[in-house]
């Protein structure tokens, strides 16, 4: 059960309108990493959670703050939208290609299709996407998400603060920074954890690591051209879940022989192949 408060956790008032910032607000709203992913990632993985109690409290905590900054972002692009000149921002856009290119222009179906409010869509007005999110059941495997959906989400974030010199615009986005640092910090620690209590962190933990083919397990092969990358920790010296050592393949390992697939059955159609191959004849058979 969820219970709304009429105000807001945090202010969201801009100085002035500002159309084609509403339109950049949408990407932190609506996009891969906006506030709508992180609010339905957290709150799935908390509705379906099947782990100890306090992990379910902790995803449905943060998944339900983010049901507040869902708010405050579209109410901040809805008083953008006030009062706007769409038609004089959509004239200085239009008279500068160069302008228009680096800046963008406002969003028309704020007007035709929102009514002066926000969308559930990113700053393009591609729509959000349920796929975004991930909660697969495994913690160890959806906090890490988490953290990384905080990541991307704070840098976006960032990038669109310095976006504006709107001081209440920056106001809002100031709080959102600060909740972001603490939201990876907290999953970051739950992360930690439930390493140290699984003993492991290779997920899924529990999968048995007889069942894989452990010889490859920490070869790290070169595939690019240049040796730069065996400077680095993941190349050699103890692996960090401690079961192993990285050992640098310069040469990539041949396991396999080249695959060769049988013709398909005439009724299939696929294009026949030429009857004087006598070297695939020969494997085939």
């Amino acid at each position: 059960m969820f219970y709304h408060f009429k105000e807001l956790q945090y202010p969201a008032k801009p100085s002035k309108p500002d159309p084609a910032y509403a339109r950049k607000l949408q990407e932190i709203l609506g996009g891969q990493y906006g506030e709508i992913s992180v609010m339905m990632q957290y709150l799935w993985q908390g509705f379906n959670s099947r782990a100890d109690a306090k992990y379910r409290d902790l995803v449905l905590d943060i998944g339900t703050e983010e049901i507040g900054h869902v708010e405050m972002i579209a109410t901040m692009i809805a008083r953008l939208l006030d009062d706007a000149p769409f038609d004089e921002q959509e004239k200085v856009y239009n008279s500068d290609p160069a302008v228009a290119a680096i800046m963008g222009g406002s969003n028309p179906q704020h007007a035709i299709v929102s009514g002066l409010g926000a969308l559930p869509a990113d700053s393009n007005g591609y729509p959000w996407v349920s796929k975004y999110i991930i909660a697969s059941g495994n913690l160890l495997a959806d906090f890490r998400a988490n953290l990384n959906a905080e990541s991307q989400g704070r840098l976006q974030v960032a990038r669109v603060y310095e976006m504006t010199d709107d001081p209440g615009v920056k106001d809002m986005l100031s709080f959102l920074l600060a909740r972001d640092t603490g939201h990876q910090n907290q999953w970051l620690a739950a992360i930690q954890e439930l390493e140290e209590k699984e003993r492991d962190i290779v997920v899924p933990t529990t999968f048995p690591r007889e069942n894989e083919l452990e010889a490859v397990a920490y070869d790290f092969y070169n595939f690019s051209e240049g040796e730069e990358s065996s400077t680095g920790p993941w190349a050699r010296g103890k692996a960090p879940d401690g079961r192993g050592s990285f050992h640098y393949k310069n040469d990539p390992v041949i396991y396999g022989e080249e695959p060769i697939l049988k013709p398909a059955p005439p009724k299939i159609y696929n294009t026949p192949r030429t009857n004087n191959n006598n070297a695939m004849t020969k494997r085939e058979s």
